[in-house]
């Protein structure tokens, strides 16, 4: 993972389902059981965040490592102080990641999760325009200084990949959470060889676009008007989700290609040699087996890649 030097698990585990909230229709004893069901087949990475249910979905981990005795490396992330997601342009710092909040953010998290230390700690949104600010670079200064933090990244607002470039080039960051699926391939632009070329670390977030790639979600899909993807795909977006994977689907039928798109969704995504991890939601025993499988499979074949690389689709469902 870029500057850190861990060896990480290709597939990661996205923690925000398991904190429950904004995601209805299963049970946390399931969710846990996923996450356990990932340890034990090797997975080593978890990303959560303190905004995942009020701190949840930490002490969730915090348990699950401590009743399986397994070895992660856990990602957490401070929660802007506004509450708004994707950052507003115009808004100013002091009003998201105030030196003193980023500081008190972190204690909390430290205590959710039951370490001395952070393994990595990101800012849950980001604005070029606090590039120059000097509250978010001592913050990250003065944490590491004090041994609560030992690396820090950003999570990149939604469809905004280029937006977190110039504070790659600081030296500060060492990792860097991009949506990077089949339909959003923008980051391979310009932020994925800035990446390769400073040894930052790539963190694809939403691999399965919320469960678009899944290839499950259909027109008559409903979703409990409580989860956070009752919204995503509010109005027509199934029916536009739909034809969007069967034409994909067609295309890479006719090249003899017949895996579950699920798993060519992954490995669209670490076929690319910036991606250190893919970080799914796995709420489901089935589906950690699935997913965790994948790496056994490599990068997909370059014709492959060149039709996936024609369904690029230019959206923004959080909008």
């Amino acid at each position: 993972m870029g500057k850190t030097g861990w060896q990480v698990s290709e597939v990661g585990y996205g923690a925000w389902g398991l904190g429950g909230n904004q995601w209805r229709g299963h049970k946390e004893d399931d969710a846990v059981a996923a996450l356990k069901r990932a340890l034990e087949l090797g997975l080593n990475f978890i990303d959560t965040a303190l905004a995942y249910n009020d701190g949840h979905s930490e002490q969730l981990i915090r348990q699950t490592l401590k009743e399986t005795g397994a070895t992660a490396r856990v990602a957490t992330k401070v929660p802007p102080k506004n509450k708004q997601w994707p950052a507003l342009a115009g808004i100013g710092l002091e009003d998201v990641f105030p030196y003193d909040y980023v500081v008190e953010s972190t204690e909390t998290s430290l205590k959710n999760l039951g370490v001395e230390t952070i393994d990595l700690q990101q800012f849950h949104v980001w604005n070029p325009e606090w590039l120059a600010a000097e509250g978010w670079r001592r913050a990250i200064e003065d944490l590491k200084k004090a041994g609560k933090v030992r690396y820090w990244g950003i999570s990149i607002n939604d469809h905004q990949p280029e937006s977190g470039m110039e504070a790659c080039r600081t030296g500060l960051i060492d990792t860097v959470q991009v949506i990077f699926n089949v339909f959003d391939q923008t980051p391979q632009r310009a932020l994925f060889p800035l990446c390769r070329e400073l040894n930052i670390g790539v963190l694809a977030r939403v691999p399965l676009d919320e469960g678009a790639l899944t290839g499950a979600i259909t027109a008559e899909t409903e979703f409990d008007p409580a989860e956070f993807r009752a919204w995503y795909f509010r109005g027509d977006r199934k029916e536009q989700v739909v034809a969007k994977v069967n034409s994909l689907r067609a295309e890479l039928g006719a090249a003899g290609h017949d895996e579950p798109l699920a798993d060519t969704a992954l490995r669209f995504c670490l076929s690319d040699p910036a991606v250190t991890t893919v970080i799914p939601g796995m709420r489901k025993i089935r589906n950690v087996e699935q997913n965790m499988a994948v790496s056994e499979k490599g990068p997909l074949p370059a014709q492959i890649l060149e039709i996936l690389k024609r369904h690029a689709w230019d959206k923004n469902f959080y909008s």
